[in-house]
């Protein structure tokens, strides 16, 4: 049985309570689930699409709240340099 999820007026589709999705960092929203003209969905922000928005594919709440979290330190360095 799947989590129930309401359908917005505007054709996005709410996160339920039950799922821990950061805040959005610039207005402070909650994210929604939105369905693209391919059949991909993106994680956004209701109030504005300049806000963050994860790369079309499958629902990854998992990056939505890396990139809305002012204090994320990344378990790994990708852009490491040595300084001689």
């Amino acid at each position: 049985m799947g989590l129930p999820v309401k359908n917005a007026m505007n054709g996005y589709l709410t996160i339920p309570k039950s799922i821990c999705c950061k805040l959005c960092k610039t207005c402070g929203a909650r994210p929604v689930i939105k369905a693209d003209a391919a059949g991909l969905y993106v994680v956004k922000c209701p109030n504005d699409d300049r806000h963050y928005q994860t790369r079309a594919g499958l629902i990854d709440i998992d990056d939505w709240n890396r990139n809305n979290s002012l204090y994320y330190v990344p378990c790994r360095d990708f852009n490491s340099q040595v300084s001689c």
